[in-house]
């Protein structure tokens, strides 16, 4: 395996835009890094090989986009039926499926889910993508999403404790 291949360099650049997004707390600036991560993803799939994830990934970088600016659930089942369609189109087999599936999912809850729910579907969408990168053999990938994941859990617990946080102050204020 050529760790320097473009292929695989590309998949490092959506590692570092995908890890910047899940260290955000802010809701918009994280969708908009991930739309990003999102364009680069999808080339990196696209070399590799995996039409399914390369889809799904490009599908993914203007549904997330959109969700910046609207909360449309027009757009978001545009996006699942042109996922579903995609993934008809290219995906073979049960492992195919995975990055169609996630990306269904992670569409519904950037139209409708915001702050630690966002960020828990998401998660367990991390969790379909880091399947996807290592059954594609997708150093980038899998590293992506390991790191994605812990970011996300990092995130989590730092809104968590702001909450809490919060909540005691409110009590003794």
């Amino acid at each position: 395996m050529d760790y320097f291949s473009p292929a695989q360099c590309a998949g490092y650049v959506a590692l570092v835009l995908g890890v910047g997004a899940f260290l955000s707390r802010d809701d918009r600036r994280m969708k908009l890094l991930l739309s990003a991560e999102s364009v680069v993803y999808g080339a990196h799939y696209l070399m590799l090989g995996n039409l399914a994830a390369a889809g799904s990934a490009g599908i993914s970088a203007g549904r997330t986009y959109l969700s910046v600016r609207s909360r449309s659930l027009w757009l978001a089942a545009g996006a699942v039926a042109l996922n579903v369609a995609v993934g008809l189109k290219v995906a073979h087999g049960g492992w195919g499926w995975l990055p169609v599936v996630a990306s269904c999912v992670a569409t519904v809850a950037f139209f409708t889910l915001e702050g630690v729910r966002l960020r828990l579907v998401l998660l367990t969408t991390t969790l379909m993508w880091l399947v996807n990168g290592y059954v594609s053999r997708s150093i980038g990938g899998t590293v992506l999403e390991s790191l994605i994941a812990t970011a996300n859990v990092s995130t989590l617990v730092r809104m968590g404790l702001e909450r809490v946080r919060a909540r005691v102050h409110a009590d003794c204020g």
